[in-house]
């Protein structure tokens, strides 16, 4: 299995490659050439296996330039009872409807992104060997608030690399700033970003990009590479949640073969719900995909129009991993919908960056159509959401999913359809405990964060994480803002201590 760029299509590279670089060098997205299927014989043998072995059996179509044993290596080594509160990884709750709620947020910073996050420092390490070796590898992250602490918790003191993480100043929870800024670990940096994610997100992109910084840490042995879902790394774990979880539906006797499901997917990055394009390609029998967007609605009017425009209003919301306007893994959606047609990648995305606009052509509007619905909700939608689903089936929401329960439930209203739907739920409740208590109990709320976490967990009868709870008392270690294009300063003077 090799790896083009959906920038230069001749581009053809190794899946370790692809993980180490992150980015192709003239700014593209590294994909697979093509998708491997799944046979219904080995959907069906998902059913009696673990996790970690579901997990190996993706991987192995994905990343055929790993060996066995270094496969084994890094699945083993993320998807255990040290790093997951429970021996599924995943869980999966039914609620009324055929609803069933996929909890991703099993991890050590209780957010989807752990899925991917605890695995990535094993694949890149192991992929560095392969094609780098002896190289040190400096991690870029733009945050919105959750893959920054997984991105830490996942690297935090992993020999050979180092990592820094930049988050909007604004844009992100109380709960998710501590996480960040009590890290531990001697090879992590962490700065706030006077901007919103895209200004974080766009400084990163233009450090990779920026030959002199290359060159001068290129002197020094060091490499860059990222742990945003724009690195492959990333992405390829992504897919294999989806693929458990129809597994599991089976053995569960909650679905039989062959029975489709909608996925719903609250995004504001457009990974997530890509890498259940992707579970779809492979042979999961996936009926719509549902994209939910908060106030920053800008992949619902481009999913309904066909057009991406960025030039609106920014909105600061109470589900901040969703805050973005520039969607970065669309890119690699478009690329597989134009037949991987770079060129017209390459126009697109220059008029993004120059206009910030661009229109798809008819074709791909149509397919964007039969594959995929899109709704938005704002927070007083959300917070409603969040009363509603808690005290009807007494089941706390976190501010992102129910984003995607409002939206998923619109959309039933709309369409008729009561085919059985996963909703993905990308965090736990209590990483956005204000806007959270708030909604179900409306009470006064104390200035002290885990003031409030008590209040909450006596008003709902559930109980905070233990790795949320364990911030509590830690030293802040990092209180540096910058302007963003002070970013690339930061870098080279973090790596150069």
């Amino acid at each position: 299995m090799n790896y083009t760029s959906t920038r230069n299509s001749a581009l053809k590279v190794t899946s370790a490659h692809a993980i180490v670089k992150g980015l192709s060098d003239e700014g593209g997205l590294y994909v697979p050439e093509s998708i491997p299927k799944l046979t219904k014989e080995e959907i069906l043998s998902f059913c009696d296996k673990p996790y970690v072995d579901r997990a190996f059996d993706v991987f192995s179509k994905f990343l055929t330039d790993f060996t066995k044993e270094e496969l084994r290596y890094c699945v083993e080594g993320a998807y255990n009872d040290k790093n997951f509160d429970t021996n599924n990884i995943a869980e999966i709750k039914k609620l009324k409807e055929g609803r069933y709620v996929l909890e991703l947020w099993h991890g050590p910073t209780c957010a989807f992104k752990d899925m991917a996050l605890q695995i990535l420092p094993y694949l890149l390490t192991t992929s560095a060997k392969k094609t780098v070796d002896g190289k040190h590898i400096s991690i870029l992250v733009a945050t919105s608030g959750d893959t920054g602490k997984a991105a830490l918790e996942g690297f935090k003191d992993v020999p050979g690399t180092s990592i820094s993480v930049f988050y909007p100043e604004d844009g992100v929870s109380p709960m998710q700033k501590r996480q960040m800024t009590t890290q531990d670990g001697a090879n992590v940096n962490v700065c706030a970003v006077k901007g919103n994610f895209d200004d974080c997100q766009n400084g990163v992109k233009a450090i990779f990009t920026d030959k002199d910084i290359e060159q001068k840490l290129a002197a020094k042995n060091i490499l860059l590479s990222s742990a945003n879902s724009i690195n492959w790394g990333r992405l390829a774990p992504q897919i294999v949640y989806y693929v458990s979880a129809y597994a599991q539906l089976i053995k569960d006797k909650e679905i039989e073969y062959g029975e489709k499901v909608n996925v719903v997917v609250p995004t504001g990055n457009f990974g997530n719900i890509l890498a259940a394009y992707y579970a779809k390609l492979m042979g999961i029998p996936v009926n719509k995909l549902i994209c939910a967007s908060n106030s920053n609605n800008v992949l619902t009017d481009f999913i309904n129009t066909g057009v991406y425009d960025r030039n609106r209003q920014f909105y600061t919301t109470i589900s901040p991993s969703m805050d973005i306007l520039i969607s970065s893994n669309l890119e690699r959606l478009l690329y597989h919908l134009t037949g991987c047609d770079d060129k017209l990648i390459n126009e697109w995305f220059d008029s993004l960056k120059n206009s910030g606009r661009y229109e798809v052509n008819e074709s791909v509007k149509a397919k964007l159509g039969e594959l995929f619905c899109a709704g938005c909700c704002d927070d007083s939608e959300t917070k409603a959401e969040i009363r509603k689903t808690f005290n009807e089936e007494h089941y706390l929401l976190d501010t992102h999913t129910a984003v995607a329960v409002k939206v998923y439930d619109d959309y039933k209203a709309k369409t008729g359809d009561t085919t059985k739907t996963i909703i993905a739920s990308t965090a736990n409740p209590y990483k956005f405990g204000r806007a959270v208590f708030d909604a179900v109990d409306g009470g006064a709320q104390p200035e002290d964060e885990f003031e409030l976490i008590a209040k909450l967990e006596a008003a709902t009868d559930t109980k905070m994480p233990a790795p949320l709870a364990a911030t509590k008392g830690k030293a802040i270690r990092f209180t540096n803002t910058v302007e963003k294009q002070e970013m690339g300063d930061i870098v080279l003077g973090f790596l150069n201590k």
